[in-house]
């Protein structure tokens, strides 16, 4: 009899060993750093660059709960754009999801949703799934960094085009007058009755060359 009790025990025992445990999972999102670190019973498996949600699509702070998760999903309120391997957080839509526009990654560019690179999304998902959504906490803190403001630069060397325009180009109700090393038959005399040198010799307009076709001049 004692050793039938002694076998049950034995059973018992290995029967809750097979049993997986089930680990707990932290995904935290600092929204200040544009940064998501995924840790696994306390210890951080990942760190990934993410996108959260830019200037009046703020992704929401606090303490979460994952609850739906869909492998391939779209969103109905922004023209069906792929959301792969999505993991929910709140009742009003927000979710971890993948997104194709990885060069945004980094910076806050999404309309309030987390969003991962493709991969990294994949390996998130999998991860969630493996170890069961009631064991998977997600926290968000932070700030999104505001959108750096648009400043007019003027390309090089622009202020000492102006400043060479502004020399060539004569004062106003004066005439132009070559400089010293100049040739006074360098600049055209078409229209310029008047025209003359510095030195005061005036220089007469000579008569337009005709070409080869008179209708065209």
């Amino acid at each position: 009899m004692r050793i039938h009790r002694v076998v049950l025990a034995a059973l018992a025992v290995m029967a809750m060993s097979a049993v997986p445990v089930q680990a707990n999972i932290l995904i935290s999102v600092d929204k200040s750093a544009q940064r998501m670190t995924v840790s696994v019973d306390g210890s951080v498996r990942y760190v990934w660059p993410v996108s959260t949600g830019r200037g009046g699509y703020a992704t929401p702070s606090g303490n979460f709960r994952t609850f739906r998760m869909e492998e391939d999903h779209f969103s109905k309120e922004w023209d069906d754009a792929p959301m792969p391997h999505s993991i929910f957080f709140t009742m009003e839509g927000h979710a971890i999801h993948g997104s194709y526009d990885v060069k945004r990654l980094g910076t806050a560019a999404s309309h309030g949703c987390v969003r991962l690179a493709p991969d990294n999304a994949a390996v998130l998902y999998a991860l969630v799934k493996k170890e069961g959504l009631p064991n998977t906490k997600v926290v968000l803190t932070g700030n999104a960094p505001a959108a750096a403001p648009l400043v007019a630069r003027r390309k090089p060397g622009r202020q000492q085009e102006d400043a060479d325009a502004a020399a060539y180009r004569p004062a106003y109700g004066q005439r132009y007058a070559p400089q010293a090393d100049q040739s006074p038959y360098g600049q055209p005399t078409w229209g310029r009755p008047g025209y003359q040198q510095s030195d005061g010799a005036p220089v007469y307009e000579q008569p337009r060359p005709r070409g080869w076709f008179p209708f065209f001049n």
